[in-house]
């Protein structure tokens, strides 16, 4: 059964439209953790249009689970790290005008740039996944970067509008997960994923940890975090 990490940026997001002191992202992850979640996952961005400094600082000391802090490859971002000691740091690609990450890091491509940051989290004790496309190419240099884990990019099997394109974009995540399994990474996933779609994606053995916001916080909205996060993983351990 996968982990679920449960991203809680758009309670920040909600709560940066006016600048106001509430809905506070810390109450929101101590909700989710009530509900059942395994871990907190915030995306620092460079531009901070969600999540904040000190939402890290403080969630870094009341998050009971695992803390997983998402963050571009840069020397600010590393710096961050190394001071608040998450326990997990996911390397994404980043764009500002982008409204959420628009696909997996390249790993291929940026594999001089990304060694040392690599290297340097893992020698401040943080565990280190990549955040990639379900792409053979990606998980095998992701391989030799030494990382800890991958997390596979299911935003195409999460965007499919038909059986046939979905279960296209299903077999990929499988062929990666399997690959990153068998070169001895931990196999994460995540982007796009919703009550209706979670189940497929859960029930791969080789995927341990499932990171899903956006969809949770929308029914948090409605129905509160606690229970949300309850009918994720109800859904998750749906066959």
């Amino acid at each position: 059964m996968a982990r679920l990490g449960v991203n809680i940026d758009h309670v920040a997001t909600l709560r940066q439209t006016r600048r106001a002191p509430e809905p506070d992202p810390v109450h929101a992850a101590m909700l989710a953790e009530l509900g059942g979640a395994d871990g907190i996952t915030v995306h620092l961005r460079s531009d901070r249009r969600h999540i904040q400094d000190h939402d890290v600082e403080i969630l870094r000391r009341v998050v009971k689970t695992r803390l997983n802090v998402e963050m571009a490859a840069t020397q600010e971002m590393v710096r961050i790290a190394l001071t608040e000691k998450p326990h997990q740091v996911t390397l994404v690609p980043e764009r500002r005008e982008e409204l959420t990450t628009e696909g997996g890091l390249d790993v291929v491509l940026n594999s001089v740039q990304l060694r040392p940051v690599v290297r340097t989290l893992q020698e401040g004790g943080i565990h280190v996944s990549l955040f990639v496309d379900p792409d053979l190419d990606q998980v095998k240099e992701s391989h030799k970067l030494d990382a800890q884990a991958v997390e596979l990019n299911t935003a195409v099997y999460a965007d499919s509008h038909d059986e046939r394109s979905q279960e296209a974009a299903l077999r990929k995540i499988v062929d990666a997960a399997r690959l990153g399994r068998k070169l001895g990474l931990q196999v994460h996933a995540g982007h796009g994923l919703t009550y209706r779609n979670v189940g497929a994606i859960a029930a791969l053995p080789e995927i341990g940890e499932l990171n899903i916001g956006h969809n949770i916080v929308a029914r948090a909205v409605l129905v509160g975090m606690e229970r949300a996060v309850r009918e994720m993983v109800d859904a998750m351990n749906r066959r």
